[in-house]
C-alpha cells in the first residue's frame, strides 16, 4: 500500500453480476467520485447490452470515465489500457475529487493497482513466424535455452513447453534490447488504496446471473449483436469474441438453437466467475469483502468513509 500521504483511490471488485455497479454509483455519490472503468469489454461503443454497461441513466449520476471509447473494430492492449487509467486517475485527482476505479478485468485491475510493467513492444508476426520455425526444428526446449541465455529470470519462471510465452520473451528482448523480466518489474503507483471487494454465495450468484442473461434477450441482445454484423463486424474482432457474443456465433450462422445459445453464455459466465475469484480471491488480505447478501450498503459508506477521513488527514498534514 502506498504511503498515507499520497491521494486516495477506491477500488471496487468482485465477480460478474454480483452488483458492482449499483454499489459503486452508491459509494462514488457519497464521497463525490468518479468512476474509473476496469472492465475489458465496456470501452467498446455499440455493446451496450452483452456488457452489462452501466446505463446512460447510471452514467449521468456519476461521470464515467473509460466507457465507450472505442469501435468495434478498435483494439486496447493492457498497456493501452494502464495508461488511460493512470491519466484518468490523475485528472480526478486535479478536480480534488475520489476516483473509484471499479471492475471484474482482473488484468486491467492489477495492472493498475500494482503498477505493473508492460513492455510496450506490439507484436511481430515475421519474427514470430520464425521464433516458432526454431522451436518446430530444433525443438522447445532449444528456443527455451536461447531464452535463458538472455534473460535467465525470464526463463525460470516460464515453463518451456509454453512455447507461445518463450516466444513472447524473445520478441521483447529482440525487439526492445531489454529483458522482459526487467520490463515487467512492477512500481506501485503513488496512491493510498482500499479494495472493496463484493461477493455473494456462489448459488446465488449464478440464479443472478441467468436472470440477467434472460432479461439481456429481452432487452433487445440480438439485435444488437445483428446491428454489429451488418455494419461489417466479425467474429473474429476481439470485441466480438467477448462473453456474451460469441456464444451467439452459432446462432446467427444456423447451426445452434436459440436455447442453445443462451445456455452457452450462462454456462461460460458462470466458468468466467470461478476465473475472476481467481485473480480476487477471498482470502486476499488486501481486499475488504462483503457478502452483499449479508451486508448492508451503509456498513460499505463506513467502512470507506472510515478510510476515507483518515487519508485526508494525512494528505493535510
Amino acid at each position: 500500500m502506498a504511503d498515507r500521504g499520497h491521494p486516495p483511490l477506491l477500488a471496487i471488485v468482485g465477480p460478474t453480476a454480483v452488483g458492482k455497479t449499483a454499489v459503486s454509483i452508491e459509494l462514488a455519490s457519497a464521497f463525490d467520485g468518479e468512476i474509473v472503468s476496469a472492465d475489458s469489454r465496456q470501452v467498446y461503443q455499440l455493446m451496450d447490452i452483452g456488457t452489462a454497461k452501466p446505463t446512460r441513466e447510471e452514467r449521468s449520476l456519476v461521470p464515467h470515465q473509460l466507457v465507450d471509447i472505442l469501435l468495434p473494430d478498435e483494439s486496447l492492449t493492457l498497456a493501452d489500457f494502464q495508461s488511460m487509467a493512470f491519466s484518468a486517475i490523475a485528472s480526478i485527482h486535479e478536480k480534488g475529487v475520489l476516483p473509484v476505479l471499479v471492475g471484474g478485468t482482473g488484468q486491467y485491475v492489477r495492472a493498475v493497482l500494482e503498477g505493473w510493467g508492460i513492455p510496450r513492444v506490439p507484436p511481430q508476426p515475421a519474427l514470430r513466424a520464425d521464433l516458432n520455425g526454431f522451436a518446430a526444428v530444433y525443438g522447445a526446449r532449444a528456443l527455451h535455452a536461447w531464452l535463458a541465455d538472455v534473460d535467465p529470470a525470464a526463463a525460470s519462471s516460464i515453463d518451456y513447453r509454453n512455447v507461445r510465452r518463450v516466444v513472447r520473451a524473445l520478441e521483447v528482448y529482440l525487439v526492445s534490447g531489454t529483458p522482459i523480466s526487467i520490463l515487467q518489474q512492477k512500481t506501485p503507483p503513488p496512491y493510498r488504496v482500499i479494495k472493496i471487494g463484493l461477493t455473494r454465495p456462489r448459488d446465488v450468484l449464478y440464479a443472478r446471473i441467468d436472470r440477467r442473461v434472460d432479461q439481456m434477450i429481452e432487452a433487445g441482445l440480438l439485435d444488437e449483436i445483428r446491428g454489429l454484423l451488418e455494419s461489417g463486424c466479425g467474429w473474429d474482432l476481439p470485441s466480438m469474441s467477448s462473453l456474451g457474443y460469441i456464444q451467439f456465433a452459432g446462432y446467427f450462422a444456423g447451426e445452434i438453437s436459440l436455447d442453445e445459445a443462451i445456455h452457452a453464455v450462462k454456462k461460460e459466465t458462470r466458468r468466467f466467475v470461478r476465473q475472476q475469484y481467481t485473480w480476487f480471491r477471498l482470502d486476499d488480505p488486501s481486499i475488504v469483502w462483503f457478502d452483499l447478501e449479508q451486508t448492508p450498503i451503509q456498513t460499505i459508506l463506513d467502512t470507506v468513509q472510515d478510510w476515507l477521513w483518515g487519508t485526508l488527514a494525512a494528505v493535510k498534514k
